[in-house]
């Protein structure tokens, strides 16, 4: 089960896109402080109701040697 909607995850993307830091859904309103706070919820909602899951990239540099 969800902790999201998908009604919120609707709001909030159209927020993000207009450039709009209130969002409104279901009756309530909520105010955030930065693009980077609403982004960050964005990441958080998107693999809860989409079941996105967000992996690390890692780069592994291996350097070897003859020994000659």
């Amino acid at each position: 089960m969800s902790n999201y909607t998908e009604a919120q995850l609707i709001a909030l993307r159209q927020a993000i896109a207009t450039g709009a830091m209130t969002v409104e859904y279901e009756g309530r309103r909520i105010t955030y402080r930065s693009l980077n706070d609403m982004l960050s919820l964005l990441r958080i909602m998107e693999a809860d109701v989409l079941g996105i899951q967000h992996r690390r990239v890692v780069n592994l540099n291996v350097a070897y040697s003859k020994g000659l």
